[in-house]
């Protein structure tokens, strides 16, 4: 019983499976994809445990492809070009037995090994399949971003976890010689922080910790038995969205001392940098926004000088700009109006372009009334005439209410200024 419980039970068919029934469900998105071995290279992004490695496992058992896998922790671009020499070898090209090349953690390839990666994929020599748990919109190359399909798994609920302790209970042969009864489940699942491998491994210790065949679970029994020091910050659990949560509350607070505080203890932590920078800069917008625009291009400059210069150094841009943030004046205005644009194109779905404001490139167009009654803004005083553009049935809809800050009254005085019969605040 070398292998963690984890590794033992770890599901090698799509009907041992547990969650992800978007992807890979009786409707699932990938499910008839996986079942003909047929597939395009992809990329799976979720939280740590939640069987991104065991999906892609999956995919190479069902599809009967060879499989090669790199940790992109361990390895470099002559790791990459020795898999795929190997993969040119040992299928062909563009076909249903094309190689997989699994790479766990691809968002900490730098751009030269992604770069490395782009022939091979795009020629067809392999299946490339990367795992992560950050963002492939910011961590992957976008040349080999859109040659890559992008399936997102989701966080295990309550239900999955119990599903996964049931499971293992079931098919583990030491488990089965066990008479384990799962009266309390709440320990379990927290220390867990929603990852399927760390709450299969806590409960393997929990288990082999107790003599005797007979074992009910409790919570007094988890916590008696797993020894948790109490971490300052762990990035993978549940304090790396609880922290960050204070951290941006305390900025959209307006509390400088809150905002450095929980600052630094994602940075004691080892938070990833650029994840820090990155919510700054989502708060620039969605919570200062026009009531200080230069808010958006403090972060910015922020989220790439601390790309460039990395630990220590950076903890002091990240510091400066969590306190001009904090100190700024505030309004989520923009926000609440593409909230509002949203759902009113939910509930309306596709309505006509207004004949007066659409494109009209051919004689047709143009014969058919497309743009005619178009006014031109700048043939009017002040570049401006009072004109609809919204489309006929939700005129008159305002979906932008500035904030009450020096700089969004003043563009609320400019709106009423302009538009008389239409922004009345």
């Amino acid at each position: 019983m070398n292998e963690p419980l984890a590794e033992r039970v770890r599901p090698k068919s799509l009907e041992d499976y547990v969650s992800q029934n978007h992807l890979v469900g009786e409707k699932g998105t990938l499910t008839q994809q996986i079942k003909k071995g047929i597939l395009p290279s992809l990329i799976l992004w979720g939280p740590p445990g939640t069987g991104k490695t065991t999906l892609a496992n999956i995919i190479a058992n069902t599809s009967g492809r060879p499989f090669y896998s790199l940790s992109a922790i361990s390895s470099g671009v002559k790791d990459i070009r020795d898999v795929i020499d190997k993969a040119k070898q040992s299928g062909g090209l563009f076909t249903t037995k094309n190689p997989i090349l699994f790479i766990d953690e691809i968002h900490r390839f730098s751009k030269s090994q992604q770069d490395s990666l782009l022939g091979a994929v795009e020629k067809g020599w392999v299946t490339l399949i990367g795992a992560t748990t950050e963002n492939p919109s910011f961590e992957v190359i976008p040349a080999l971003l859109s040659r890559c399909q992008i399936y997102i798994l989701n966080p295990f609920g309550k239900q999955d976890l119990e599903a996964l302790l049931q499971r293992a209970m079931e098919q583990d042969e030491y488990l089965k010689k066990k008479d384990i009864v799962l009266k309390e489940t709440e320990a379990l699942l927290k220390l867990s922080g929603g990852d399927g491998r760390k709450l299969l491994n806590i409960f393997e210790l929990v288990i082999s910790s107790e003599s005797g065949d007979k074992i009910t679970i409790t919570n007094d029994l988890v916590l008696s038995k797993v020894q948790k020091n109490t971490v300052l910050y762990d990035k993978t659990g549940e304090q790396h969205y609880d922290i960050i949560s204070a951290f941006i509350k305390s900025i959209r607070g307006s509390d400088p001392n809150g905002a450095v505080y929980w600052l630094a203890r994602m940075i004691e932590g080892g938070e990833d940098v650029k994840f820090i920078a990155r919510r700054m800069l989502i708060a620039a917008s969605e919570d200062i926004g026009n009531a200080n625009p230069t808010a958006l291009v403090m972060a910015n400059t922020t989220f790439q000088a601390v790309t460039t210069i990395g630990y220590p150094e950076a903890r002091i841009l990240l510091s400066q700009c969590a306190i001009y943030l904090a100190t700024s004046p505030k309004s989520n205005a923009s926000y609440m109006a593409i909230n509002k644009a949203q759902q009113l194109v939910k509930e309306t779905g596709d309505l006509s372009v207004p004949i007066g404001l659409r494109n009209a490139p051919t004689k047709l167009m143009k014969d058919l009334g497309y743009g005619k009654e178009y006014k031109y803004a700048h043939d009017y005083q002040n570049n401006f005439v009072e004109e609809e553009f919204l489309p006929d049935s939700i005129k008159g809809t305002s979906f932008y209410k500035p904030g009450n800050n020096q700089r969004e009254n003043a563009l609320k005085e400019f709106l009423k200024n302009r538009w008389k019969s239409k922004y009345e605040f």
